[in-house]
């Protein structure tokens, strides 16, 4: 990974603070996803948080997965998941599951049934709702609630044993049913689920809840900062409940930071998940999907997001990130890495007249002109050519400085050409230009008799390679407001897709996915991996060649 200079944050003063006090001898942090789903960039922010802080300071981090409920995890998360933390650069010290830590959980649980601060209740989910209370109200106790040492560790085996069926118990934690915290209302810890677990297979029918394994895990772990974000802060008491009361050996500290807001873009793990059952997407890693798969596959880099992450620093206030500023860092990291090429999206074949018949010719282009050591490159050049639709217009406007009848402009890297003739089809569109060259304005030749005010992109028809084209727009818009008549899945954006078909460059006709490119004028690509074969190159653009868009003066 590249160098990269410490950026100072609240996070980082207390670690700082904790090993000059020798509270800790050596920072261990964690990235603790539950394998439900695929990461999005609001994990990202995590993952790069945790990791580098540990890397900073010489410390380790850990990747351990949350599988605490079987009914909606999957192998298949597991390994997308390790595979994201890779590609963003990562690599974590060791590797572990909530179900390592299954049995030693259970016994924590008949601990604290034992000490009087755990009991099985036979509410319903409803009733336990019921029970808790509201913000101003204190909630009242279970009927359940005082059952004996003795009844509660029968129940509790019973309920391993599988004698119960779901939803029939569940263990909670015996604290204050009038705390101020609802957290601390009894919550449930164990709940019975006679479900297939993707590593465990069938032999548990309980369940610890996330809130009881989490801390849990971080003890045994032997975790000192496990950072999360503010959602998290009112389980902070509960999580430091857990430890103290199960007699943890090691005590861990939780500490919160504002997760990541970005302009345009939904991070809600439910409603990524709805877009991929309802088939809004073509999968996780369609790239209109803020998923680290998703934006992938639309191109980005692991560079531009992770400096992306650190320029959005680490706080306590809640912001919202412009994705302009996403987008800033990708042309940032490309500009000087990414060949540029021409393609033209939506082709309008022009016929060079007076170019003789079968001759063609090589002409010399840089590779990329802010980066001279990537070399030059060849393009093939003949009588027919094809330019974009929008370069040509029969009555154009003022200022229009591109191709209509009788205007001269220069093709990139080779000519200058004049629109002669127009043909059209029976419906009254232009289907074709007749133009003349002059072979003395050859690019590079030092031609100086002339000016044109345009200069327009082209690709040889002889040689054209087939392709196709997909633009992105944002899937969900900010100002698609769901309201009580309405659902999420109301308010897509149905322009989010554009899928045009054109040619590129003869010398693109072996190009490879995730090979990034600049398409004169139209922006960074990236050859899809997914759908691009030898036969069909698809690209995916990533993001338009300008914007408007600065980072904020420091």
């Amino acid at each position: 990974m590249e160098n990269k200079p410490a950026v100072s944050n609240f996070i980082r003063n207390i670690l700082v603070e904790d090993l000059e006090q020798g509270k800790v001898d050596k920072i261990v942090t964690r990235f603790p996803p539950e394998p439900n789903g695929y990461l999005h960039i609001g994990h990202a922010k995590s993952i790069c948080l945790n990791f580098e802080l540990a890397d900073e300071f010489k410390g380790r981090t850990h990747l351990r997965f949350d599988d605490t409920n079987p009914l909606k995890e999957d192998t298949e998360f597991v390994e997308a998941i390790k595979e994201d933390v890779k590609w963003l650069g990562y690599e974590w010290e060791q590797l572990f599951f909530a179900s390592d830590f299954f049995e030693e959980m259970y016994n924590r649980a008949v601990l604290l049934i034992k000490k009087g601060k755990a009991y099985v209740d036979d509410l319903s989910v409803d009733e336990i709702r019921e029970y808790r209370g509201t913000l101003t109200e204190p909630g009242k106790e279970s009927p359940y609630r005082n059952r004996s040492v003795e009844e509660n560790l029968d129940l509790f085996a019973r309920m391993r044993n599988g004698e119960f069926k779901d939803g029939e118990k569940v263990l909670r934690a015996k604290i204050d049913m009038a705390s101020p915290n609802i957290n601390l209302r009894d919550p449930v810890i164990y709940r019975i689920a006679h479900a297939h677990h993707h590593r465990t297979g069938d032999a548990w029918c309980i369940y610890p809840m996330y809130a009881f394994a989490h801390p849990l895990e971080d003890a045994i772990e032997g975790i000192t900062h496990s950072i999360c974000t503010l959602e998290f802060e009112d389980q902070r008491p509960f999580y430091d409940w857990v430890v103290r009361e199960c007699e943890m050996e090691h005590v861990p500290h939780q500490y919160e930071f504002a997760r990541l807001n970005v302009t345009n873009t939904v991070t809600s793990k439910r409603k990524l998940k709805l877009l991929v059952d309802e088939k809004v997407v073509d999968g996780w890693d369609d790239p209109r999907m803020p998923t680290i798969s998703g934006l992938r596959r639309r191109g980005y880099t692991a560079e531009s997001i992770r400096t992306f992450m650190r320029e959005t620093g680490v706080s306590r206030s809640y912001s919202v990130v412009d994705e302009k500023m996403l987008e800033h860092f990708i042309r940032e990291d490309l500009k000087l890495k990414a060949p540029r090429t021409m393609g033209v999206l939506r082709p309008l074949k022009v016929v060079i007249t007076n170019y003789p018949e079968g001759q063609v010719e090589m002409l010399d282009a840089e590779i990329n002109p802010e980066n001279p050591e990537m070399g030059t490159r060849q393009i093939p050049f003949s009588r027919e050519i094809y330019i974009e639709q929008d370069d040509f217009m029969e009555t154009p406007p003022p200022k229009y400085f591109r191709l209509f009848p009788g205007n001269e402009v220069r093709l990139k890297n080779a000519y200058f050409i004049k629109c002669e003739d127009v043909v059209k089809d029976a419906d009254g569109n232009v289907i074709e230009l007749h133009c003349t060259y002059d072979p003395e304005t050859k690019s590079g030749s030092g031609f100086t008799g002339r000016k044109v005010k345009g200069t327009i992109h082209w690709v040889d028809a002889k040689h054209a390679v087939p392709a196709e084209f997909r633009l992105y727009e944002p899937l969900i818009l900010d100002d698609a407001e769901e309201d009580e008549n309405s659902s999420f899945l109301d308010h897509i954006n149905q322009n989010s897709l554009e899928v045009v078909h054109g040619f590129v460059e003869d010398n693109m006709k072996d190009a490879q996915a995730h090979d990034k490119f600049q398409f004169f004028r139209h922006g960074y690509f990236n050859v899809d991996p997914k759908h691009s074969t030898k036969d069909k190159l698809v690209f995916n653009r990533i993001v338009s060649l300008k914007s408007s868009f600065e980072l904020p003066k420091a």
